[in-house]
């Protein structure tokens, strides 16, 4: 009798990787001097990158890197949700 005929298959799960992976990131420099010029980069696996320098710029790259997971391909998971 040839190995391995009339043995059972054990069903084997393969666990998948659960530790969170950074998505996006922000990163922003800021001189120790209050009068350089202050700039930032957000950056998102999905392809979203936005720039920008200056306070009142950097300020709406903050907010605009905070609500872009509402829109974020890979952050929404409304589609799996209605599945």
């Amino acid at each position: 009798m040839p190995k391995g005929v009339g043995r059972k298959a054990v069903p084997v799960a393969v666990r998948s990787d659960l530790r969170l992976q950074p998505v996006r990131w922000l990163r922003v420099v800021a001189p120790p001097s209050f009068s350089a010029l202050v700039s930032a980069r957000s950056w998102c696996r999905c392809g979203y990158e936005r720039t920008a320098r200056g306070r009142s710029g950097v300020l709406a790259l903050i907010e605009a890197h905070t609500t872009h997971p509402e829109s974020c391909p890979l952050l929404n998971t409304e589609g799996s949700k209605a599945a």
